[in-house]
């Protein structure tokens, strides 16, 4: 790798940490902000509904937005985000997620389609720093919180000056893309029949531009949702069905995949039940990284292996919270960690194989659009959670095994 394209790598590692990093940090922070007696799934919707409605209308309108602006953008919404996140009351806790959420997804159509210009370079510094932001995320937190005794509020505040990293942005070499990202597309609002005189429209001519921009804007819609629906079969459905085990594991049957703190064997930074989910969150984290920065040397190219895995890793976690199987919290550690490897596998596989197989004059659509796949997936896992969690926890109070409602 030459000089030049190891900064472009650095650039997009450093982009790829700061942009998934708060949204890792405040899935960490989900028993803290919510408590035992609230499902975990709550922080996740708040967490990825704002990114999922970003991203799914983001290929109607992105292509107008120069980057540079949706730089400055990502960083007002980040800093703010996590600065209200820090409180403790909750209204305001969720307001500072849907901020962060927004940021989040935002910045992921944001930069996956600067890698359209930087191709396989761009997109390993992006994916593995995505990777770091997970394992630094949750780690940092874990840290701060678990083993530091740090305030919970302090730990966050700490994490608002993270945004300003986005500034590297404007290192990038500029002479090698245009920051306003040109379309071939029409603009949706270009009234003809202005009058040449005076530059105000006639009525006649007002109704003519009313109906030609309409038609534009319909054109414009049918085109994306044609090109969309290439997307779906190939690349979003896997990826969508991925994160939806993956995130039902995290947010909805890792909180009740508990042990008793005073028995033998328990990891020494143990000290409480929400230490069990920091952790879990961890090396599901560890796992995304190492899988993500190792893309090039494990190339998968059947996006359903990865989600058939997955779905198996979800059956066997609800088995173990339901009948309580396993009585040591290391295999299940050692499930989190692999079941991190197949979710980050299937993330950057998904955007490599775009590259690979889709023209040039629409990869860069793609590359934004399919970004929306994971969201989904996510926001699915949200919802079921919110009933998913509570069962478990109910059953195993029945089978005398409270742990859930402890903190």
């Amino acid at each position: 790798m030459e000089s030049g394209e190891r900064l472009i790598y650095f650039y997009f590692w450093i982009f790829g940490l700061i942009n998934n990093v708060l949204y890792v940090v405040i899935l960490s922070a989900a028993a803290d902000i919510v408590g035992p007696n609230l499902p975990k799934s709550l922080v996740l919707l708040a967490d990825i509904l704002p990114a999922f409605f970003i991203k799914l209308l983001a290929p109607f309108f992105i292509h107008k937005i120069a980057y540079r602006s949706r730089v400055w953008c990502l960083i007002v919404l980040s800093c703010l985000g996590m600065f209200l996140v820090s409180f403790k009351k909750l209204s305001v806790c969720l307001t500072g997620i849907v901020l962060a959420s927004l940021s989040s997804g935002f910045g992921e159509v944001t930069f996956l389609q600067l890698t359209h210009i930087y191709k396989q370079v761009g997109l390993n510094g992006w994916s593995s720093g995505t990777g770091g932001a997970g394992l630094i995320g949750s780690g940092v937190y874990m840290l701060f919180t678990s083993m530091l005794n740090i305030p919970v509020k302090v730990s966050l505040l700490i994490f608002t000056v993270l945004p300003f990293g986005f500034l590297l942005y404007f290192r990038l070499d500029e002479s090698q893309h245009d920051t306003r990202n040109d379309s071939a597309d029409q603009p949706f609002l270009d009234f003809e029949g202005m009058d040449a005189q005076t530059d105000i429209p006639s009525q006649g001519a007002y109704s003519v531009a009313t109906r030609n921009t309409t038609t534009k804007m319909t054109k414009h819609f049918v085109k994306t949702c044609s090109k969309l629906k290439e997307l779906v079969l190939p690349f979003m459905l896997p990826l969508t069905t991925v994160y939806l085990f993956e995130y039902l594991i995290n947010q909805a049957v890792s909180p009740t995949l508990l042990f008793p703190l005073g028995q033998k064997g328990m990891p020494f930074f143990f000290h409480k039940y929400r230490d069990i989910y920091v952790t879990y969150g961890t090396l599901y984290q560890l796992g995304v990284f190492v899988s993500r920065s190792t893309a090039s040397l494990f190339r998968m190219r059947r996006l359903y292996i990865l989600s058939a895995l997955q779905g198996l890793n979800l059956m066997l976690a609800i088995l173990q919270s339901w009948n309580y199987i396993l009585h040591s919290p290391w295999p299940i550690m050692c499930l989190i960690f692999y079941e991190g490897l197949l979710g980050g596998a299937s993330y950057v596989n998904t955007f490599l194989n775009i590259l690979e197989k889709v023209s040039p004059e629409r990869r860069e659509f793609g590359l934004g659009s399919v970004s929306i796949a994971d969201s989904f997936g996510v926001l699915i896992a949200a919802v079921i959670g919110l009933g998913l969690e509570p069962a478990l926890c109910s059953h195993q109070v029945s089978d005398d095994r409270p742990w859930c409602t402890l903190e």
